[in-house]
């Protein structure tokens, strides 16, 4: 009896320490994304974007939301058609630094201001069983900015959080 709830603790113990080395290594990418907002960087912004993930994030989440409004058959349809499009053109309007700066600025992440540290990050990011993390605007609140792994960086690939946050004058937040 007591050799398997050891056996648990120490697994329950390994897996969180997978997880928390996987927030804290993501937070050094994330920081950098974060300077590259900061300081206007297109090229260090591009590094730590994954613009294919995030069109098809958005493109699928264009897909849930029209599966859950009410329209008709016909409407569905139609957004079905057009939604890699729309995400396309969405990824390439809004995954700017400028327009994520703005955004920053809204939330009291001003160029005048310093930047949270890594561990600061790393302990504000949340992981998630699929091993990405994400940015949570409160501790226990659900994901806005999703980050995956690719060979080695973690890059920005998924965006849950309100689209006209990332319009230039984002709305108060709740």
């Amino acid at each position: 009896m007591f050799r398997s709830l050891a056996i648990v603790v120490l697994a329950a113990v390994t897996l969180a320490g997978c997880a928390t080395a996987s927030r804290f290594d993501a937070a050094g990418d994330v920081h950098a994304l974060l300077v590259a907002i900061r300081d206007n960087d297109r090229v260090a912004f591009d590094r730590y974007v994954d613009r294919r993930a995030l069109k098809a994030s958005l493109e699928g989440r264009l897909l849930r939301e029209a599966g859950a409004a009410e329209m008709d058959d016909g409407a569905r349809a139609l957004t079905a058609l057009l939604a890699p499009s729309l995400a396309g053109v969405a990824v390439d309007a809004l995954m700017r630094p400028e327009v994520f700066r703005a955004a920053a600025s809204y939330y009291g992440y001003t160029p005048d201001r310093p930047l949270p540290d890594r561990l600061a990050i790393g302990g504000a990011l949340k992981y998630l069983p699929d091993g990405k993390v994400c940015a949570t605007k409160k501790k226990d609140g659900p994901c806005l900015l999703v980050f995956t792994n690719v060979g080695g960086t973690w890059k920005l690939s998924g965006f849950e959080g309100d689209l006209a946050d990332l319009r230039g004058k984002p709305k108060k937040p709740r």
